[in-house]
């Protein structure tokens, strides 16, 4: 049946369109949502409200831990099942949810949480102890535990609280603290209980998820299903099958990976960001790029638009800033002053007076070939304004060893940025993400004195372009399909498919020490 309705909804939509527009048909959430202008009295339902039916999709093989898992598909789930100290919605807004209330010192490195009366799905008490031996573990998790660069500690505090100690000032600890609670007996579980509103079921008759009658709060939420089933997922074509054939209403997809597979059924579309960053960064003792006016003005040869748009099918943001779009303290006036104009790279260039004996080695991993092809036109980006470059397009381990030896001039990078867009791994002697000799004392210390006050992001992204220490070319984004107008409200957030608020407010919750 759900074949032949997509049959004539694409008859339908061929024949309303095909006239006066040679524009193809995209279709975005909050599609069927309209403003009459109608102010008059409504008209009270007569007929009982037909319980919402929903089927979801998950890899049975792949866990449900949702500290261990990295599997995007089963995430998505984990906001229904699920809850976190606080969470944070799309356009980085933070609000509390397990937390009751919290304070922090006045030197800002010092943090205590205190929570809610909630329970888990079995009715039994969240307690202290569950928080800290969760965030113990996220500590060591690969999803997780980027967040916790500058954390000291975490451990119960002498009045039934959760205690953080920091290394440096964290103006907004809580925007890193989104991180699902479970169980402290159950970090190891497959499927650990949560304190969401759904509970995970996997048993002879399938899996599904089941409403809990005793949830300890409430929620206007988008999915209000009694029970949601939840199908196997075999691979990324089998699921693009399942939603646009069966009865699948919702699909997590990455159009950044390799594998995805094309949706082309009517649906309504949101964009999920992930925070996965992508940029480029030169050989600081480059014969080309030890130049800083050159590395410099690196940012005006690419154009990231067209990279977005060709390669990621829309689903990522152009960022000239080493920050996410998205981000309240993202300057747009400061981007704008470091944006796509190849002329000024061409004429940077030409002042540069380079005598270039053999093109420079512009590194790559190869096992990603999606990277790969941005690299190719990226290089061919860099021809056009008068330089040679070379690809070397290496293996994963092979391509971080040549970062290791500097056995290059400049590389394209990915990484996850935190919540807070923590640069401090690039710049502190021995990071992380600190390759090609651009670790430096005084841009660390901007990194901190931005994580203390957001005022300070300006200073630090200026320094960051002035002297071409990163060029940052996008923000990557998953995409969420779903059936449409049975989800019209969902408002997807990042690691946050079903992102919904209990009402309250930080300044609530807040008390300074």
């Amino acid at each position: 049946m759900k074949r032949i309705l997509a049959i004539l909804l694409c008859c339908c939509l061929l024949a309303g369109c095909s006239v006066g527009s040679d524009e193809p048909y995209t279709p975005t959430g909050k599609g069927l949502t309209w403003d009459d202008g109608y102010t008059g009295p409504v008209q009270e339902a007569t007929e009982p409200e037909v319980p919402q039916e929903i089927t979801l999709i998950c890899y049975p093989d792949k866990t449900m831990n949702p500290i261990l898992s990295t599997d995007f598909t089963n995430r998505a789930l984990f906001s229904l099942i699920y809850q976190s100290l606080f969470v944070v919605d799309r356009d980085y807004q933070v609000e509390p949810m397990l937390c009751k209330r919290y304070t922090r010192s006045q030197d800002m490195k010092t943090y205590t949480f205190y929570i809610e009366n909630a329970t888990f799905s079995d009715g039994t008490r969240l307690t202290a102890q569950d928080v800290v031996a969760t965030l113990q573990a996220a500590m060591e998790s690969t999803v997780y535990s980027g967040r916790f660069n500058h954390v000291s500690e975490i451990a119960l505090s002498g009045d039934g609280g959760i205690t953080v100690q920091l290394t440096t000032a964290y103006e907004n600890l809580p925007v890193l603290l989104d991180i699902p609670i479970i169980k402290a007996s159950e970090l190891e579980s497959d499927a650990p209980l949560g304190t969401g509103p759904y509970v995970f079921e996997n048993n002879v008759t399938g899996m599904r998820l089941r409403r809990r009658s005793n949830w300890w709060c409430s929620a206007n939420m988008s999915v209000t299903a009694p029970v949601i089933k939840v199908v196997p997922a075999e691979s990324p074509t089998q699921i693009r099958d399942e939603f646009e054939f069966a009865d699948l209403n919702l699909v997590c997809a990455d159009p950044g990976s390799d594998n995805y597979a094309d949706f082309r059924c009517d649906f309504e579309l949101w964009d999920c960001e992930n925070g996965i960053f992508l940029y480029l960064a030169c050989n600081m003792s480059s014969e080309v790029f030890s130049n800083q006016e050159l590395r410099a003005a690196l940012t005006y040869a690419i154009d990231r638009d067209t990279l977005v748009e060709e390669h990621y099918r829309g689903f990522a943001r152009s960022a000239v800033l080493p920050m996410s779009p998205q981000s309240p303290y993202y300057s747009q006036k400061l981007a704008d002053s470091y944006s796509y104009d190849s002329l000024k790279f061409a004429q940077a260039v030409n002042a540069a007076a380079l005598y270039q004996e053999e093109p420079l080695v512009f590194l790559v991993n190869s096992d990603d070939s999606l990277r790969l092809r941005v690299a190719r036109d990226i290089r061919d980006m860099l021809v056009d304004c008068g330089l040679q470059v070379q690809m070397r397009e290496l293996s994963t381990n092979d391509y971080r060893y040549a970062l290791l030896i500097r056995n290059y001039d400049i590389y394209l990078g990915q990484t996850k940025l935190s919540a807070n867009m923590d640069l401090s791994p690039f710049f502190y002697n021995a990071g992380t993400l600190s390759y090609g000799g651009i670790s430096d004392v005084g841009t660390y210390s901007l990194c901190l004195e931005a994580l203390a006050n957001h005022g300070n992001y300006y200073t630090l992204h200026q320094k960051i372009m002035e002297e071409g220490l990163l060029c940052p070319i996008l923000f990557r984004s998953y995409a969420v399909y779903a059936t449409r107008g049975l989800l019209s409200d969902l408002s997807p957030a990042r690691d946050n498919v079903f992102y919904y608020s209990l009402g309250k407010t930080m300044d609530s919750a807040f008390t300074e020490q």
